[in-house]
């Protein structure tokens, strides 16, 4: 019997309408167009998807066949209605996804269905149109709820009221609502450890006490002021997300706080305790009216005293990009000792200093990048300067140098960006005139360096060994005309000292009229030649050291020549390489721009003409002249025939048979 009822069930599977996948206990139905809930699906499945169909209501026999339900999914459906028995037959259910549905329409019939699930651990109601009122109908009786998402609804304000039985909650998403203000709605979860309030219109976080909480994604609000509430007490907090927002001034944080990543991006931070006229906030406070009800609340904070007493000892990640930062307080990094990624790129910095004193001994990534630095302080002593920093961006500055030997302390960096600075490389050769050598940066015995960007430097010159002791594998010398228009011995260098390792260069945008010779001996994986001004490569590129190692090549933004294309045939013969950019390539005939793929077979019949046509124009030349010439020989000969046999008779005394 059980072998027959198996077979029949199996019979009934692979005729089933719908086309359900079976896979061990999930059967996925996703994208079926089934208006109901199929009856016919083996017993003891476990996930039933059913995503991306047209199911209006989930009726109280919808499923009556599946006892062993543990995962249910019906996202985007028509789903209006949950009729209130629908359940019944699946209260062990864990999982339950109905986002992207209609659900607003008859929330209450639905929230008794839900009430009979005791087991439910996950729920998703995200997009249905939700107020705050109806998810608070639909969670009421939902206190085995683990994680709940009602994102993108119409929530606007958040009380006492809505979560008030979700005692087990863990995880909690309320992103893209609506949602401006929040009055006690997360203090009775007391297990809630991941809170996202992202995409909404909160204007401020004041009294921020939720000690239990790990992990905080208010981003993409108005947020102009964060205060934690002042207590000692030892908060979990181990993320916090506020980018994108309007925070005028750094967080007020817990003092007591287990916060490894603290995200500050995109906002109108700034420090004040020294303006640029030369005036001082340092003993500045402001006041914060809190009205709650029919009491009055007055908390008067002094902005940087308080962060001072902010324990930050185990912040990793600090990104503070994208602000109006242009100084650092004395000992604001000192409060970082295990910071390993700083970001401060596109903000207001003139200066930054370094010394051995630093507490950034951990720091393995900075971004100093689009800011107005002119200058990069650096104590250079016997001790190690950012012993683990490993990637330095300073792109899109104004510095000119360096301090020498700022790298000779940086143990293990492999990744400098120096593009968009006024920089040269060391040595540069003395100027007539003057009487010290130009400024530049010496990376020279940077054994670890393994990745340089010089793009947009306006370099001078590249003489002297500038790339010995390194072992570049990846430089940028894009865009700088001055250095690479003139004398290219260098590349010849390049290839000496880093044959071994270099294996990606970018010359792009470097007006390049004719290619580098030294370029062919280099053993390069990956080469850029975008935007420049070759008419050609050499016809032999492909049978180079370089052309047998190319893995990539960009060849595109240049003026080839439709009727020289023999390079581009032999690169299209070479295994393994790829040009990314084929499909931009083109070539120019007769003021005609075409694609060297596929030239029409006029042009190469007109390319292979010329050649053919100047062969026969010689030979028309040359057939007349040739001709002329033995006639002249001939008349001449037969004119002076008598005359030439007598001299040659009596010069050589022998007698004539004539």
């Amino acid at each position: 019997l059980a072998v027959g009822w198996e077979s029949g069930v199996v019979a009934a599977w692979a005729t089933s309408p719908g086309g359900c996948e079976l896979v061990q206990s999930t059967a996925d139905c996703t994208g079926r167009w089934l208006s109901s809930v199929p009856g016919n699906l083996r017993g003891d499945t476990e996930e039933l998807l059913l995503g991306d169909n047209t199911i209006q209501v989930l009726g109280n026999a919808s499923l009556l066949s599946y006892h062993q339900l543990r995962h249910l999914s019906l996202t985007k459906n028509r789903l209006e209605l949950i009729e209130p028995a629908a359940f019944l037959s699946s209260q062990g259910l864990h999982v339950l996804s109905l986002a992207d549905n209609l659900l607003f329409t008859n929330y209450s019939l639905t929230a008794a269905a839900l009430s009979a699930l005791p087991a439910l651990r996950t729920l998703d109601l995200a997009g249905n149109r939700l107020t705050e009122d109806m998810v608070s109908v639909l969670v009421w009786n939902l206190s085995s709820l683990e994680s709940l998402s009602v994102a993108r609804n119409i929530i606007m304000r958040l009380d006492s009221s809505v979560f008030t039985n979700l005692t087990q909650l863990l995880e909690l998403n309320l992103e893209k609502n609506y949602i401006f203000e929040i009055d006690q709605a997360f203090e009775g979860l007391q297990r809630l450890q991941r809170l996202n309030i992202a995409y909404n219109y909160l204007p401020c976080v004041v009294e921020f006490g939720l000690t239990q909480l790990k992990v905080l994604n208010v981003s993409h609000n108005v947020i102009e002021w964060f205060l934690a509430l002042e207590s000692d007490d030892l908060f979990e907090l181990e993320v916090l997300d506020l980018s994108h927002n309007r925070l005028l001034f750094f967080p007020v944080l817990p003092r007591q706080s287990k916060l490894r990543s603290l995200l500050l991006k995109d906002n109108e931070v700034s420090f004040y305790q020294r303006l640029p006229n030369g005036t001082s906030l340092a003993d500045v406070t402001v006041q914060f009216l809190l009205i709650d009800g029919n009491s009055t609340n007055i908390t008067t904070v002094s902005l940087w005293d308080e962060i001072c007493h902010s324990n930050l000892s185990s912040l990793r990640l600090l990104d503070m990009s994208q602000n109006q930062v242009w100084y650092l307080p004395e000992g604001f990094l000192a409060q970082m000792p295990s910071l390993t990624h700083l970001k401060l790129n596109q903000n207001c910095l003139e200066t930054f200093h370094l010394s051995e004193g630093d507490p950034l001994a951990m720091l393995t990534e900075l971004d100093l990048s689009q800011n107005q630095l002119v200058e990069l302080g650096a104590e250079v002593g016997a001790g190690d300067i950012l012993p683990n920093l490993q990637l330095f961006n300073l792109s899109t500055n104004r510095l000119r140098m360096l301090p020498p030997g700022v790298f000779t302390y940086t143990r293990k960096i492999a990744t400098v960006d120096l593009s968009r600075n006024r920089v040269d490389l060391c040595p540069q050769p003395a100027v007539a005139g003057e009487v010290e050598s130009p400024p530049c940066v010496d990376i020279r015995g940077v054994e670890t360096l393994t990745h340089l960007s010089l793009a947009g430097c306006g370099l001078r010159g590249l003489g002297g060994h500038p790339f010995q002791g390194t072992s570049l594998m990846h430089l940028d010398l894009s865009d700088n005309h001055q250095a690479l228009s003139g004398d290219l011995e260098w590349l010849q260098d390049l290839a000496l000292t880093l044959q071994v390792f270099l294996v990606r260069l970018d010359l792009s945008q470097n007006s390049l009229t004719v290619f580098p010779t030294s370029l062919s001996i280099l053993k390069l994986r990956s080469l850029d030649l975008r935007d420049n001004c070759l008419p050609a490569l050499p016809t032999d590129v492909a049978r180079t050291p370089l052309g047998k190692n190319l893995q990539e090549v960009y060849l595109s933004r240049n003026p080839y020549n439709c009727c020289t294309l023999g390079w581009w045939d032999a690169l299209q013969r070479v295994e393994g390489l790829h040009i990314p950019d084929t499909q931009e390539v083109t070539c120019s005939y007769a003021s005609r721009t075409l694609s060297p793929r596929a030239l029409p077979e006029a042009v190469l019949r007109s390319c292979r003409w010329p050649t053919a046509d100047l062969a026969l124009l010689y030979l028309v030349l040359a057939l007349p002249t040739c001709l002329t010439l033995l006639v002249a020989f001939a008349v001449v000969f037969l004119t002076l025939k008598q005359k030439l046999l007598k001299m040659v008779k009596s010069r050589c005394g022998v007698s004539s048979p004539y």
